[in-house]
């Protein structure tokens, strides 16, 4: 308590950022109290708002301070510091919250146990102990349970759980890291969990009872912070084989936790940057190294030589792999191409044709939110899927919007955001929108970040391409302003506006499919303009694509297409295609990339490596998005420093032909298939080097941005970025958004402001 009756200065700081459930008010009453001043903090839905009093040494080393000892998930974005007359008030209060005004609050991305709450979980003394819901103002379900701003427990889906006494106190006490800790709740007041379809042999201990079923080989679904998981043990061929067959999964690798980074580390190897990631409060799947003789059933991650491996993100994750003493498969509990189960109905209903128990608990999930994914390379994290731990917080972008403005992103890893002036909310990764219930979760998912940030959208954006489910929801909008962003310009601005650039620069955009300005099938494109324009400098040579979209699910088709352009193909496949591609089927294919019959020009960089994939006899047909290029690149031989002649024109038109000739020629040979991966791998980064340090000569620049779905290929990205520093350029890469169709919305975004919306 203070007394300043003769105060020499007074002033009310707005603070902005990510301020709310994450102690900053009681951080701030301490800061206060600690410096003998007097005033009030609260929250509104602009963010905290501070009045202090006292002298005004005082006063400066209050401001001084406030930014510099910040609570571990506050992130202080702007503040304002506005005179007032004295009032010569005593002591310092936390006010309740204002609930007036427009929501222009941030909300703070989910958080895994922090190590407060662990030595807590931990303890036997502890009121909490192995209580699964434990967590405090430094950790804990934020964006998955918030239904409003400003964030108070009312507003959030812990509003049906009244506080014991106890929780109350804590609650309530500014000196308590629990005060005001929105999820606050212990084994007598808060969320309690439920098992269905188990034995109940584990007298009541349910994690227990779920864990020796996954011993014993059977499948549960978990529900989690952001929706459910479906897991099994790792190691247990049969069990993962089940889930393989029950979730419709042919391929597509399973991630992995383990109970801590010793465990990981008998799985995969352990980099700096990589041990550093994965116990970050944003808990990650990290992509590593598998270590040979890793127990690891081989189902898991089929023709990868890397594991996708992350910690416990809550405590019923900790205490469930504590029991269950060995790692587990934790896979998105749904289908093939469906959206996360969230919902409880919803789960046990989709799901039970998979798990054959279900852990679950009574604490609702407002929002789905998948597992995020990154990787290293360069030795830098490269997010390959941004959703839980890292949604929603804000990216800035480099000129403010004139009016609201929604920009909806791509058709596949679909993402939308959400811009006002100049902070963008990119929203959580939802998925391909093929599937209807997807479709749904991406619309429910834009109007959500609409209340939750009051962004009434004026202007729309949208990708080109007409057949897009998310252009059609676009031009479905009432009232709005529409504009069409192309394609590959989107990842080009997307990767400048988050390194806060305008531009000018080159840009290398990479990927599988995107409508070009010709209305041919682009992918592998050079590029020089800025965030308003840009202009085609180059490209990989057109060959045809046959069948359409077919050929991305068949890469043999685009190793007919790219053997007819070399001037290679014959009536019969290449030996390495023979067993997998019927003689009449290639005939066929070859026909229509001779004569263009429902095969479309395309400078897909992705297609191209589909198509040495399949020559090399790695993959000749995909179960999913990419596979054959990134099983392509996981077989590479990186000691090998050979590379196929890859030629650019004067044009700046990258010429694959005598490369495909030359790996023919070495498949044709028996030369291993890590070999022409390798080859093929270093021929494209030094092309793309070579024609980006053409176009940037031409330019007048220097700055060259990497980015498109095929950068996700940590071969070829370290290898063009090489090539590229070799030749004085500097590169940009994406980093806090993904390289492929997730960042395509803040690239839309960044675009139609440059334009004027």
């Amino acid at each position: 308590m203070t007394t300043r009756a003769a105060a020499a200065r007074r002033v009310a700081v707005r603070v902005d950022g990510i301020v709310q459930g994450v102690g900053f008010r009681p951080y701030v009453f301490r800061l206060a109290e600690d410096l003998r001043l007097s005033g009030f903090v609260r929250n509104d839905t602009r963010g905290v708002l501070i009045e202090i009093e006292g002298p005004d040494r005082s006063v400066e080393l209050f401001l001084r301070r406030l930014p510099g000892e910040l609570p571990p998930l506050a992130r202080v974005e702007r503040t304002g510091v506005a005179e007032l007359d004295p009032t010569g008030g005593e002591g310092f209060v936390i006010d309740g919250s204002d609930a007036g005004g427009r929501a222009l609050a941030l909300v703070c991305a989910d958080s895994a146990p922090c190590p407060d709450c662990l030595r807590e979980l931990w303890d036997p003394e502890d009121r909490r102990h192995r209580y699964p819901f434990i967590n405090c103002t430094n950790c804990g379900p934020r964006f998955t349970i918030v239904r409003g701003v400003p964030y108070d427990r009312p507003l959030t889906t812990m509003a049906g759980f009244e506080m014991c006494l106890a929780c109350r106190h804590e609650y309530t006490d500014p000196r308590d890291r629990r005060f005001h800790a929105q999820p606050n709740a212990c084994p007598r007041c808060g969320p309690q969990l439920i098992l269905v379809g188990g034995r109940g042999t584990a007298g009541g201990d349910r994690i227990g009872e779920a864990a020796a079923l996954m011993r014993d080989g059977a499948i549960v679904a978990i529900k989690g912070l952001g929706g459910y998981h479906l897991a099994c043990r790792a190691d247990d061929r049969g069990a993962v084989a089940r889930l393989r067959s029950r979730k419709r999964r042919e391929d597509k690798p399973f991630a992995l936790m383990g109970a801590d980074l010793r465990a990981l580390g008998e799985l995969v190897e352990l980099d700096p940057i990589t041990a550093a990631l994965l116990p970050s409060p944003q808990r990650p799947i990290v992509l590593a190294l598998r270590r040979r003789g890793a127990r690891v059933a081989p189902q898991v991650a089929p023709a990868s030589r890397e594991l996708g491996v992350m910690l416990p993100s809550t405590p019923l994750h900790h205490l469930l792999l504590e029991a269950a003493r060995t790692p587990l498969v934790m896979t998105s509990g749904n289908l093939s191409d469906e959206p996360i189960a969230y919902e409880d109905v919803d789960a046990l209903e989709r799901l039970s044709a998979v798990a054959d128990a279900f852990l679950l608990h009574d604490r609702p999930i407002h929002v789905r939110a998948d597992d995020s994914v990154v990787r290293v390379a360069r030795g830098r994290p490269l997010m390959l899927r941004r959703s839980r731990g890292y949604v929603p917080d804000a990216l800035t972008l480099p000129r403010p919007a004139r009016r609201p403005l929604l920009a909806c992103g791509a058709h596949l890893k679909s993402t939308f955001c959400l811009v006002r002036r100049d902070r963008a909310w990119v929203g959580h990764h939802i998925g391909d929108l093929d599937d209807a219930a997807t479709r749904v979760a991406y619309a429910e998912g834009i109007a959500h970040f609409e209340r939750l940030f009051d962004v009434r959208p004026r202007v729309v954006a949208h990708d080109l391409h007409p057949d897009y489910a998310s252009t059609a929801y676009a031009l479905e909008r009432e009232g709005v302003r529409t504009v069409g962003v192309q394609h590959h310009h989107a990842h080009l601005a997307a990767c400048l506006a988050e390194h806060g650039s305008t531009g000018p620069a080159v840009g290398a955009i990479y990927d599988g499919s995107g409508h070009g300005l010709d209305g041919t099938v682009w992918g592998g494109e050079i590029l020089v303009g800025d965030l308003c324009g840009v202009e085609r400098a180059g490209h990989l040579l057109p060959v045809r694509l046959p069948g359409g979209d077919r050929a991305a699910r068949q890469p043999w088709r685009m190793a007919a297409a790219w053997l007819q352009a070399a001037g290679a193909a014959s009536a019969l496949p290449p030996e390495s295609l023979r067993r997998a591609v019927p003689h009449e089927q290639w005939e066929t294919v070859c026909e229509m990339a001779r004569r263009g019959f429902s095969a479309p020009w395309t400078t897909s960089a992705g297609r191209l490596l589909d198509a040495v994939s399949a020559l090399c006899g790695i993959r000749a047909t995909c179960t999913y998005e990419g596979q054959a290029a990134i099983e392509l690149e996981a077989l590479a031989d990186v000691t090998d420093n050979g590379a196929y002649e890859l030629p650019v024109g004067g044009d700046l038109v990258i010429d694959p032909r005598p490369a495909i000739r030359a790996a023919l020629g070495d498949v044709d040979a028996g030369v291993p298939a890590a070999l022409v991966s390798a080859r093929m791998h270093r021929a494209l980064a030094r092309a793309t080097a070579a024609a980006c340090s053409a176009a940037a000569e031409q330019a007048g620049l220097h700055r060259v941005v990497l980015s498109g779905g095929v950068f996700q290929n940590r071969l070829l990205l370290e290898w063009t970025t090489a090539a590229c520093a070799e030749r004085g350029l500097d590169v940009l890469v994406p980093r806090a958004l993904p390289p492929n169709d997730g960042g395509i919305s803040f690239g839309q975004a960044a675009v139609a402001i440059a334009q004027g919306a």
